[in-house]
């Protein structure tokens, strides 16, 4: 049997911070870019009123379930006004004892060569979304969702990823140092 629970939850606009919702998609705009999400699910209903937004179940009869999905659709538009209001970064730092690595950003790609001594440079794309900048051995990710940027590191954290060789030995890569942080003003 499930436990019957009721809430209603209300997010409040912060100034500067356009918000737009059509059918289950909501498009925020703010100081530091856009940002747009699906919530495509049928047991939440998003409603904007005034200076808020309302995130309720559409059933009568609210479940566990139904706040469950309700408290994570709450979460993700909290990340998204946070993100088009001051942004997100994460830092990675270019590590290489063996061998010099090389990094250039071209074209949304981050190629790294001499990797190990590879021939082959080492590719890992980068979403149109956020920026990549490189300053000596730190890489900074920003963009204003929160999602992408912290994709965006592993996705070169991964890139650097060292088989079929001791681990505590080659320590060479591209490391997080810092996941995607809200930029603090």
């Amino acid at each position: 049997m499930k436990k019957i629970l009721s809430k209603r939850s209300e997010i409040k606009i912060l100034e500067g911070v356009e918000v737009l919702i059509e059918n289950y998609t909501i498009k925020l705009k703010g100081p530091k870019g856009e940002s747009e999400r699906n919530f495509l699910n049928p047991r939440i209903k998003i409603e904007k009123k005034e200076n808020s937004i309302l995130v309720t179940p559409s059933n009568k009869k609210i479940t566990k379930e139904d706040k469950m999905f309700v408290n994570s659709t709450i979460s993700h538009i909290k990340n998204m006004i946070s993100g088009v209001l001051n942004g997100y970064e994460a830092k990675l730092k270019i590590c290489s004892g063996h061998f010099p690595i090389s990094v250039s950003i071209d074209n949304k790609m981050m190629t790294i060569k001499n990797f190990l001594g590879e021939k082959i440079p080492r590719k890992a794309s980068i979403s149109d979304d956020v920026s990549v900048k490189l300053n000596g051995d730190i890489v900074t990710i920003t963009g204003c969702n929160k999602e992408e940027v912290g994709q965006a590191a592993a996705t070169i954290e991964r890139a650097c990823r060292i088989n079929n060789r001791d681990r505590r030995l080659f320590q060479d890569g591209i490391w997080i140092t810092q996941s995607s942080e809200e930029i603090k003003k």
